[in-house]
């Protein structure tokens, strides 16, 4: 008998960031027997290009170019990266088996993170996180490194963070506060697994939990982490990912007997 084929994890990084923020992680996960691999958007990200690339349509494109026929495959999204995995479930909901939110953008249909923002500014007015320390140039956005160490990166060890912090990279305006409209029988039906980070200062917790309240339905586990859980808290973020795995293959073969 041919020995089943490990299952797909695709990990998908946020706003100003790029693949490298999730490189020891898919190491972790790699050793574990999973088959990852760690996306690129196009027009940002790690090996950029021109930022005139960078789209919705082309960050979902990335993502199921690499699924193609694939089942049985976990989304892992941090951050923006949320608001791609949701479109991703939309278009191949029978294909992806979970989606894990770490820290992660996850929208009611047709809203965008804004939006969102707006209806808790009143009483959480530190919601808009990372924006009033961003640098503004033409078509896009950066991260000062000390505004990543302070607000990205605020738990991690201090070479961590300042490293990490060199890596941010412009973010097109394009692909800023993208919106996608969903469905029950789409990306509503694909499980759900929700890592807050508890110290985030860029989506502080309570925008995380707002934006559960308003899209309901994904089960909650808590880090003690920053927005960056890949650096703060990587033991407890490679739990979260493998708890979510494990239950959603568990409820499969329940399914199947």
């Amino acid at each position: 008998m041919t020995p089943a084929a490990p299952p797909l994890v695709i990990l998908i990084h946020g706003a100003w960031a790029g693949s490298w923020v999730w490189q020891s992680t898919a190491a972790c996960l790699e050793a574990a027997g999973f088959w990852v691999v760690a996306i690129d958007l196009p027009g940002v990200g790690s090996h950029p290009g021109h930022a005139s690339l960078a789209s919705l349509e082309s960050h979902v494109t990335a993502v199921t170019d690499v699924i193609a026929g694939s089942r049985g495959v976990y989304l892992v999204a941090h951050s923006g990266g949320g608001v791609i995995a949701t479109a991703v479930a939309e278009a191949l909901p029978r294909q992806i088996s979970g989606i894990v939110y770490v820290a992660g953008i996850m929208l009611p249909s047709g809203m965008s993170f804004g939006e969102l923002c707006a209806e808790i500014e009143n009483t959480s007015p530190d919601a808009n996180g990372i924006m009033p320390y961003l640098e503004l140039a033409s078509g896009s956005t950066s991260v000062p490194p000390e505004a990543g160490v302070a607000v990205f990166f605020n738990q991690a060890p201090t070479a961590d963070a300042i490293g990490a912090s060199r890596q941010l990279g412009p973010w097109p305006d394009a692909v800023l506060s993208p919106v996608v409209t969903w469905t029950p029988d789409g990306f509503g039906s694909v499980p759900r697994l929700y890592l807050e980070a508890e110290f985030d200062r860029s989506i502080p917790l309570a925008m995380q939990r707002h934006m559960q309240q308003r899209t309901p339905g994904a089960a909650r586990i808590t880090l003690a982490s920053d927005h960056a859980p890949q650096l703060s808290q990587p033991d407890e973020l490679l739990a979260g990912i493998r708890s979510l795995v494990r239950l959603a293959t568990e409820s499969a073969e329940v399914l199947a007997n």
